[in-house]
């Protein structure tokens, strides 16, 4: 038994480091991908005028980041842009706005973005989602529950909607 204790502790520590590897090496180069994007888009930007699409991809980083202000700013910039290339598919940009909103706690500015973005995309089941996540944390219950049964009729495997419906209407029916 005592000759088997280095290798078993061998085993053990070849274990932890094969997790390790497995685990933290594919989030460092996804980081490393963020911030090469994140530079670069940034430097760009600061430069010149960038498309609809640069401007959400950015402000989705600084969004990520919790850089809420900064995140606005350039989602209003993505709008902007949107509109004057005359870009179609704009319910991911009033979502992401609405998305750093809410993460401000700022639900009414939040549920009009959402709004919004289902003007563009009526089917867009992640903004029908925030739209009543949203309206349950301003204690709008049966709003909320409209809103999630709107999505489940788009998608109705959507377990977030099913979940969250389902404890609604026990909550609407006490």
């Amino acid at each position: 038994m005592d000759n088997n204790l280095p290798v078993i502790y061998l085993a053990i520590l070849v274990g932890i480091l094969l997790f390790t590897f497995i685990n933290v090496v594919p989030q460092i180069f996804k980081n490393r991908k963020i911030e090469r994007n994140f530079s670069r888009l940034r430097n760009k930007l600061a430069k010149e005028k960038g498309t609809a699409q640069e401007y959400y991809e950015l402000a989705s980083i600084y969004s990520e980041k919790k850089v809420y202000t900064q995140a606005v700013t350039l989602f209003q910039k993505a709008l902007k842009a949107a509109e004057e290339e005359e870009e179609k598919n704009i319910a991911g940009i009033y979502n992401g706005l609405g998305y750093v909103y809410f993460a401000q706690e700022q639900y009414d500015l939040a549920i009009r973005q959402y709004k919004e973005a289902l003007k563009t995309k009526p089917d867009y089941v992640t903004a029908l989602n925030n739209l009543a996540h949203a309206y349950e944390r301003k204690n709008l219950t049966a709003q909320a529950l409209q809103a999630y049964e709107e999505a489940l009729k788009y998608d109705p495997k959507n377990a977030t909607a099913k979940r969250r419906a389902e404890s609604l209407r026990r909550l609407v029916a006490a």
